[in-house]
């Protein structure tokens, strides 16, 4: 009994792994510019359907190559208009990936792992532990399925991309999976592929020093840092990966980073929890921190989450705390909550995480070499 040669996922792969693989076939290195303009551009499957392919050609990607996408498990609409896939890892593993239209922009919200090992006290993914990275395939495959679901039909896709905006802040920290995370980047940008300019790729980063220097050398997106305090004792508490890259390790990386990559900003989310890091005083801490920096701060209101204790802060005191800000020459502006009456919000995506990884990245005895 004969068993079939293994086939290639194209769906993950960068332009110049592409152009090798096309090699591999005795093909030119246009051909693998005319796949991705059929993959990513067009979010087509189907091989037999790329016209302007010779027929031998797809022949021989019919036989040698596939484009596969996570299984989509469930679906959930929001009032506001906000949508949320539950995704199939493998196994009983999932994650998720939410979609948020705005009248001016469509953003899609993407994981890197299947649950998360930073173990921060206000997001749910962090009750679920860690099972594992998520492959480039399937990170890339989250903006490949909300295209081809959202744009309505393929001749839509051609004509105008569903995702306008791509925000690596769903399940898992993406620098701890910076080698599947990096190529993903690629093709978020590639001209070839979702061609997406770099203000309009977000990393979010729970503060991964180490990562952040290697990003400032592979990437150039936007940077986004979930700083949720203004001393590092009560971010220790918060964020615990501050008890190994305390806050001022951080921003120096940070700003490192926005001259490296000649950025604008960097974005600093600052989760707000009613008598924990809301108050006056704190806000004046946070400003001396930031101030006459290239930074601007997004006040998130707490979204909550079954088992914690924690509450949101009061929208007047969410306001006076951006006045504050303000104040003090610091850009603050406070998100507006989506989502959250099917958990989509920020810090509820939870996913289905049942093999769990115990390690947590904040914990000095747990390193993040096995991650990244």
């Amino acid at each position: 009994m004969s068993v079939s040669a293994p086939t290639t996922n194209l769906l993950g792969l960068s332009r110049p792994e592409l152009e090798r693989f096309v090699a591999t076939l005795g093909s030119k290195p246009f051909r693998a510019r005319q796949l991705m303009h059929w993959v990513y551009k067009r979010a087509e499957p189907s091989f037999e359907r790329m016209t302007d392919l010779a027929k031998s050609f797809r022949a021989q990607l019919c036989a040698q190559a596939t484009v596969q996408v996570p299984e989509i498990i469930s679906e959930h609409r929001s009032a506001d208009g906000t949508r949320k896939w539950l995704l199939r890892a493998d196994g009983s593993q999932a994650f998720e990936m939410v979609y948020i239209p705005e009248p001016d922009r469509a953003t899609l919200c993407i994981s890197s792992q299947v649950g998360c090992a930073l173990d921060c006290a206000f997001c749910a993914t962090a009750r679920q532990g860690f099972n594992r990275n998520l492959t480039t395939a399937e990170i890339v495959g989250q903006v490949w399925l909300a295209n081809r679901l959202l744009a309505g039909t393929v001749a839509d896709l051609a004509r105008e991309r569903a995702v306008t905006n791509v925000v690596l802040m769903g399940m898992g920290e993406p620098l701890a999976n910076l080698r599947n995370v990096a190529p993903a980047l690629d093709i978020f940008l590639d001209d070839y592929a979702f061609d997406l300019s770099r203000r309009r790729v977000t990393l979010s980063t729970s503060g991964l020093v180490p990562q952040i220097y290697r990003l400032a050398e592979r990437s150039n997106v936007a940077l986004a840092v979930s700083l949720h305090a203004p001393d590092d004792a009560l971010r220790n508490e918060l964020v615990p990966i501050n008890r190994i890259h305390p806050i001022a390790e951080l921003l120096q990386a940070c700003w490192h980073y926005i001259d490296e990559r000649n950025g604008r900003s960097v974005t600093f989310e600052y989760v707000m929890l009613e008598g924990v890091n809301d108050a006056p005083a704190q806000a004046r801490a946070l400003a001396r921190l930031l101030a006459n920096r290239p930074a601007k701060v997004n006040l998130i209101p707490f979204n909550p989450f079954p088992g914690t204790h924690l509450r949101r802060s009061p929208p007047p005191v969410i306001h006076r705390f951006r006045d504050e800000l303000l104040r003090a020459g610091v850009l603050a502006t406070v998100r507006r909550t989506r989502g959250d009456d099917i958990d989509a919000a920020c810090g509820q995506l939870a996913g289905r995480v049942i093999d769990r990884v115990t390690a947590r990245l904040g914990s000095r005895t747990s390193g993040i070499g096995a991650l990244a």
